[in-house]
């Protein structure tokens, strides 16, 4: 079955089946292929700091060796706060409907460090919603593709043809500077030593 994402706004259901987006869809990938003298695709692996474990591509994928050498699982980890705590997981919002906020004003967009772009496929989508996105308006939902520690923000925004794109990632706090306030400027040292290297000393 296909992962969905599925809104809800002014109470009409809407759901989207979900595609990433990446630079070789857009653009097509070339591949640097590594071979051993006898043609065959070498595989990447690294050795550990004691240079006693070969660790192959995808093996960090299900757990790490702790300082003692332990191997740990993946399902043995938890997440933790800044304090050490212990934090509880958060499930993944594919599947499960979420209620939109909005129409958000479109400067969010550019308040969001972007991770992940998801092309959104409609399969039964609010006549209200779709006329919404394609007018231009943005709106804000919470997306975790897997169960983790921490949910991310997405922005549900389309295009000029209507083609609908959710904007994955976590919004950001500029600092803004207010026009008429200086920067502060910093005086030119008037010691002798202008800073030039003296080849001499070398």
């Amino acid at each position: 079955m296909a992962r969905q994402v599925i809104v809800s706004l002014g109470g009409a259901k809407s759901t989207f089946d979900i595609a990433k987006v990446d630079r070789s869809k857009l653009y097509g990938q070339r591949k640097r292929l590594h071979l051993d003298p006898e043609g065959r695709p070498c595989t990447r692996a690294a050795l550990t700091e004691d240079g006693s474990t070969l660790i192959q591509s995808g093996m960090t994928a299900q757990g790490y060796f702790d300082s003692a050498g332990r191997w740990v699982p993946n399902k043995e980890l938890v997440g933790l706060d800044a304090e050490g705590n212990p934090l509880p997981e958060v499930p993944s919002t594919l599947g499960v409907e979420q209620k939109l906020e909005g129409p958000v004003p479109p400067e969010r967009v550019l308040d969001l460090r972007v991770l992940s772009v998801y092309a959104l496929d409609p399969v039964e989508v609010d006549d209200a919603l779709l006329a919404s996105l394609r007018n231009g308006d943005v709106y804000a939902l919470p997306f975790n593709y897997r169960a983790d520690y921490r949910a991310e923000d997405a922005l549900l925004l389309a295009n000029d043809a209507g083609d609908a794109f959710a904007l994955v990632g976590y919004l950001t706090d500029p600092a803004w500077r207010d026009p008429e306030e200086r920067i502060p400027t910093f005086e030119a040292d008037d010691g002798d030593d202008d800073g030039d290297l003296d080849f001499e000393m070398f």
